[in-house]
């Protein structure tokens, strides 16, 4: 599961920070993020002048100039703490709906963390994940299955729905989406980023199981993407060989 885990790295990180942080909202591949963090840093080491930075935002509409270019000045713009590169980076992102989308949503959310930290003069972390989040909140995708092995009742759809709810709420977090996939049922949850994943969870699946004790007690929880069927059977799989 490794959510207490995860649970643990967070909590540190908002205490070394004083709980200041921004949540990148979007859902952007966490592969193109370490990829715009890498570039961000390299740029760095030998940082232009906005004014150039900014005479070059025309090549970002221009068909002919290579995407890897448009990436750095995208890169340059983020990293600068301009009103004006954030205001390029706002109107890019509206009009663009190429390949560079998510690296020009990184962008602008990047830029718009640094603009805020400089105007109110205080640090924040950024947190970003491959699924986002929500205002102070944090997306997760967490899967369950059925203990038979197969689909749910509509009694159980109906107790999952209740108790989870109740549960989730109870602690300040939202259930956007839930799916029954067969013998699993898949949630997309928003959740506070100082909340103790494990004892929510957990305390969901045990008010469910006073209903029937249909839900296992091991479940799969991720906030770098959204999982098909087939990667939820291949965890519970691995898991019940162990």
């Amino acid at each position: 599961m490794g959510d207490n885990n995860l649970y643990d790295k967070l909590k540190d990180i908002l205490k070394k920070t004083g709980g200041k942080y921004a949540i990148l909202e979007d859902q952007v591949d966490v592969d193109l993020q370490l990829k715009f963090f890498e570039i961000s840093n390299s740029l760095r080491k030998d940082k232009r002048d906005i004014k150039d930075i900014i005479q070059d935002v025309a090549l970002l509409y221009d068909s002919k100039i290579d995407i890897e270019q448009k990436k750095k000045i995208l890169a340059e713009l983020s990293d600068s703490d301009s009103v004006e590169a954030y205001r390029e980076l706002e109107k890019y992102v509206k009009l663009t709906d190429s390949e560079l989308k998510q690296w020009a949503l990184l962008a602008f959310q990047h830029c718009r963390i640094g603009l805020e930290s400089k105007l109110l003069d205080e640090h924040k972390v950024f947190i970003s994940t491959g699924l986002g989040g929500k205002d102070d909140k944090l997306r997760y995708f967490i899967a369950f299955k059925n203990k038979s092995g197969l689909g749910f009742s509509e009694t159980q759809c109906k107790v999952i729905d209740n108790e989870f709810g109740f549960i989730f709420k109870k602690n300040n977090c939202e259930i956007e989406e839930i799916k029954y996939l067969d013998q699993y049922l898949a949630m997309i949850i928003i959740m506070p980023v100082d909340c103790e994943l494990g004892r929510i969870v957990a305390s969901a699946i045990n008010e469910v199981n006073l209903y029937g004790d249909f839900l296992q007690i091991d479940y799969l929880i991720t906030n770098v993407k959204m999982l098909e069927k087939n990667d939820i059977d291949f965890y519970f799989n691995k898991e019940n060989k162990k």
